[in-house]
């Protein structure tokens, strides 16, 4: 079984502006080549080859560069947010008729080398709602939200935080579509919030990784990431 792949890629990007006033993150060229490209190319190296781009702020320009994503060796699926942009979650239920059962969700904004195919393993194995990735980050590349213990996530808060949070969401996790049953389209809603319940229910499985992950959100994030995928070119 190989799941399908949701990319949530439709925020305003204001931390980049001018950068991206007149083309959405994604599209900013990384090492040569727009950042998605990079994205998929790793997904498909896993292979994960159906995708849904969730998109909002300049998403017909998506979908201008990358088509059906043959060219890329992908199948890709479009979801536009419309005039009010609904949010990591909405966004996903908007979606949710192009994803099946369950599928993965990533950021538009991250690279994320991690072993998908054990992660996928380790959601079926649990017999859970959900999974989210989680990386002993100690603050290091941004600040920790998890407290991650004995296999279990015990608490993920993105605002309070807590000294035994050394942990930080990764940016990957897999879904049941069933987990959106009670949101009803066009709703607006954050996908921290979809998490925090299934803690409380003892419905979120937790899988660590142990690589560092890669991020074009920022300036310094950006810079940082095209010196990683230079090297890794070459």
């Amino acid at each position: 079984m190989t799941l399908p792949v949701a990319i949530l890629a439709g925020g305003l990007a204001t931390r980049l502006r001018p950068l991206t006033e007149q083309i959405p993150k994604i599209l900013i060229e990384v090492a040569g080549k727009p950042f998605i490209e990079h994205q998929l190319d790793l997904l498909k190296k896993h292979g994960l080859t159906e995708v849904v781009l969730c998109l909002g702020y300049l998403g017909e320009r998506v979908k201008s560069v990358l088509g059906n994503g043959h060219r890329l060796g992908v199948k890709i699926e479009y979801i536009f947010d419309g005039p009010t942009l609904l949010g990591t979650g909405g966004s996903l239920v908007k979606a949710l008729p192009l994803l099946g059962e369950s599928f993965f969700v990533l950021y538009g904004d991250t690279y994320l080398d991690c072993p998908y195919e054990v992660i996928e393993r380790a959601f079926l194995d649990s017999g859970k709602s959900g999974l989210m990735t989680v990386f002993r980050n100690k603050n290091q590349w941004d600040l920790s939200n998890v407290h991650f213990s004995d296999g279990e996530i015990l608490c993920y808060d993105k605002k309070k935080r807590t000294p035994e949070m050394e942990h930080i969401d990764y940016g990957l996790g897999i879904l049941k579509a069933k987990v959106f049953d009670h949101v009803s389209k066009n709703e607006v809603i954050d996908l921290a919030m979809v998490y925090q319940k299934l803690i409380t229910k003892g419905d979120l499985a937790g899988y660590e990784v142990n690589k560092r992950f890669y991020e074009i959100g920022s300036p310094a994030g950006l810079a940082e990431t095209e010196i990683f995928l230079s090297k890794e070119q070459v």
